[in-house]
């Protein structure tokens, strides 16, 4: 039975590239001459940490990061954008989250619009992803555009499809 999953998951080393590419852009830019800003990314915990002076820096290196992403093929839904919070002195600090896995929330979405197609297929969630089956491989590529007509917050990719 052919069968195809949906994950969210987001390239490790891609991410570190645009992180750096985007660090490098500030360095460079003259409205951050002096500037004591920071930009961190723990691969452990999937979070980027920005550490800045004032609000404008820091939408200016969000923006940043976010056009580096977009030019490195990486979606930046899949960034989870936190509050600023008050660091030592007047520094500013915001963590960024990276999301990955589908959340059971979102599972239940993707199920529920896949039933409410009509399409002869079953669904069923397993852990962080979501599992296809069906019995003609059509019937797998249209619930696959059906799923990309529709924003589900964040990116979804389709792997392992099956024979």
């Amino acid at each position: 039975m052919p069968s195809f999953d949906i994950v969210s998951k987001i390239d490790g080393q891609t991410l570190d590239n645009a992180i750096n590419n985007a660090k490098k852009e500030i360095l460079n830019r003259y409205d951050f001459n002096d500037s004591k800003s920071t930009v961190e990314l723990d691969k452990k915990t999937n979070e980027i940490t920005i550490v800045t002076e004032n609000d404008m820096r820091l939408k200016a290196i969000q923006d940043s990061i976010i056009s580096r992403m977009v030019k490195q093929n990486l979606d930046p839904k899949s960034l989870d954008m936190g509050k600023e919070q008050y660091a030592s002195g007047n520094m500013l600090r915001k963590e960024i989250k990276i999301k990955e896995g589908i959340d059971k929330e979102t599972s239940k979405k993707i199920v529920k619009k896949i039933k409410d197609s009509g399409l002869k297929v079953q669904a069923s969630i397993m852990d962080d992803q979501v599992r296809i089956q069906g019995k003609k491989i059509d019937d797998l590529q249209s619930v696959i555009s059906l799923l990309r007509s529709d924003d589900f917050g964040q990116p979804l990719q389709y792997i392992n499809m099956r024979n």
